[in-house]
C-alpha cells in the first residue's frame, strides 16, 4: 500500500474507522481479494519487519539458553512449563479441574482462557507422540509472535508508513518484558488476533474485526479490550449512518451504516468470546454471573480501581523489594505516560480504546505487580509515539536507542527466566 503524510485537510474524525488516508492512497487495503502480485510486494514490504524481529527475538533465546545451560538449568523446560505455562500445558493435557490451596489464596485453573490451550490439545493428535505438550505450546506461541507483528506492521504502516511500522515492530520485540513471546504464554496469541482486528477495524472490514475479537476474547481475560474497540468504533458507525448530510458519495455511505448488517453481526459477535467463557465458568461453579469472579479472587486478582497497586507502590518506596517489583513499576509509569503521549496524537478510536481498556486493567486491578508488563505486552499501540520519534530522529540517536533497549531486553529477559525469584 502506499502512504502519504497526513494534513490538516486529510484528518478524519478521530471516532471513524477511517485512517488519515484517501481510497486512492492504499488500494491494497480496499479490497478482499488481492492479485498474487499485490501480496507478493506486501510481502516484500513486510519482511524487513519481520526480520529485525525475529533476529531481536532470536538473540535474547539463545542468550538466555547458553545462560540457562551455565547454571545446570533446561531451556525447553523454563520456556514450555515454567509458571503459567505450566498450568496451560496441563489443561491441555488433562482438562479442567485443577485447584492448588495455599494460604490465602485458591488457585483454580478455570482463572485460564481456552483458546489457547484447546490449540495445543488439537495440534498434539496431528504430530507424533514424542512431541510434548510444552513443544507444541512453543511452536503456537513463535507462531502467534510472528503473525502478530505482522498485524503490527500492518497497522503501523496504515497509519504512518513502512518506515515507522518497522520500527514499531522491533520496539516491540525488544521491550524488557519481551521474552514472554518466546514462552508458551498466551500474550503473542491475543496480540496476533488484536492487531488484525484493529487492521480490520482501519479497513472497514468488520466481520474480520468481530470474529478476531472473538478469538481475542477466549485467549486471555483481558482480551475483553479488542471487544471493546469493536463495539465502540461500530456504534460509531452506526449513528453516524443514521445522521443527516449534505449530498454526495460520502453522505450516502454514512445514511446506509445502519442498513449494513456486517456492523451489526461485528458488534453481536465481538464479545462472544469473552463472555461465552465467563458464563460457561460461572455455570460450572454454580452462580452463572459471579462464579468467573470468584475464582479470579482465588487467585487475589480483582478490580478495584487501584488500590492493591497503590498498596505494593507503597511497599516499593518504604522498604526494599525484588527487582521485578521495581522495574514493574517503572514500566507501568512508563507506559502511563505513553498513552498521554497518544492520547494527545489523536489516533483512530479503534487503537485508542483498545490500548486504554488495557491499560485500566492493568492499573485497576490487584495481585501479582510483578506481572503488569505482561500484561501490557499486547498494548502496541503505546509505542507509536516512541516509533515516531526514533523515525524522526538523526540515525546515530535512533541506534543508540535502539541498542540500549535490546541490552536491556535481552538482559533483563534472561535474568527473568533464570534467576529471578518471582514468577513472570
Amino acid at each position: 500500500m502506499l502512504c502519504r503524510k497526513e494534513t490538516n485537510r486529510d484528518r478524519r474524525c478521530p471516532l471513524s474507522a477511517e485512517t488519515a488516508f484517501d481510497d486512492t492512497a492504499a488500494p491494497a487495503t480496499q479490497h478482499p481479494h488481492h492479485s498474487p502480485r499485490t501480496l507478493h510486494s506486501a510481502l516484500l514490504r513486510i519482511a524487513p519487519a519481520i526480520g529485525l524481529f525475529a533476529a531481536a527475538r532470536l538473540t535474547g533465546l539463545v542468550l538466555m539458553s547458553v545462560w540457562a545451560w551455565h547454571i545446570g538449568r533446561q531451556p525447553r523446560a523454563i520456556l514450555g512449563r515454567a509458571w503459567d505455562a505450566d498450568w496451560y500445558m496441563l489443561i491441555a493435557e488433562h482438562g479442567y479441574g485443577r485447584v492448588l490451596t495455599w494460604p490465602g489464596a485458591v488457585q483454580s485453573d478455570l482463572a485460564f482462557f481456552p483458546l489457547y490451550p484447546g490449540l495445543v490439545r488439537g495440534l498434539s493428535y496431528a504430530v507424533p507422540d514424542r512431541i510434548t505438550s510444552g513443544s507444541i505450546g512453543l511452536l503456537i506461541s513463535w507462531s502467534a509472535a510472528l503473525v502478530a507483528a505482522a498485524g503490527i506492521y500492518a497497522v503501523g504502516e496504515r497509519l504512518h508508513g513502512r518506515r515507522t511500522a518497522t520500527v514499531l515492530v522491533l520496539l516491540w520485540g525488544l521491550l524488557p518484558h519481551s521474552v514472554v513471546l518466546t514462552m508458551a504464554y498466551t500474550e503473542p496469541l491475543l496480540t496476533a488476533f488484536a492487531a488484525w482486528a484493529l487492521y480490520a477495524l482501519l479497513t472497514r472490514r468488520w466481520l474480520w474485526a468481530g470474529g478476531l475479537a472473538a478469538l481475542a476474547g477466549l485467549s486471555r481475560p483481558n482480551g475483553i479490550a479488542v471487544a471493546a474497540a469493536v463495539l465502540c468504533v461500530v456504534a460509531y458507525e452506526l449513528v453516524r449512518g443514521g445522521s443527516g448530510g449534505h449530498g454526495g458519495h460520502g453522505d450516502r455511505r454514512r445514511r446506509g451504516g445502519r442498513r449494513d448488517p456486517r456492523l451489526w453481526a461485528a458488534a453481536a459477535l465481538a464479545p462472544t468470546g469473552w463472555c461465552g467463557y465467563v458464563l460457561w465458568v460461572g455455570f460450572r461453579t454454580g452462580d452463572p454471573l459471579g462464579g468467573y469472579f470468584a475464582v479470579q479472587r482465588g487467585w487475589t486478582s480483582t478490580f478495584d480501581f487501584g488500590a492493591g497497586a497503590a498498596r505494593v507502590v507503597r511497599d516499593i518506596a518504604l522498604r526494599p523489594v525484588a527487582l521485578p517489583l521495581t522495574m514493574a513499576l517503572l514500566i507501568v509509569l512508563v507506559s502511563t505516560v505513553l498513552f498521554v503521549l497518544l492520547v494527545l496524537a489523536r489516533p483512530p478510536a479503534a487503537l485508542l480504546v483498545y490500548t486504554g481498556v488495557l491499560v485500566l486493567i492493568t492499573l485497576g486491578g490487584s495481585g501479582f505487580f510483578e506481572s503488569k508488563p505482561r500484561f501490557l505486552l499486547p498494548a502496541f499501540p503505546l509505542l507509536l509515539p516512541v516509533a515516531l520519534a526514533l523515525t524522526r530522529a538523526r540515525p546515530r540517536a535512533a541506534i543508540a536507542v535502539i541498542a540500549a533497549l535490546a541490552g536491556l531486553s535481552f538482559g533483563y529477559g534472561t535474568y527473568l527466566l533464570t534467576l529471578s525469584p518471582m514468577a513472570l
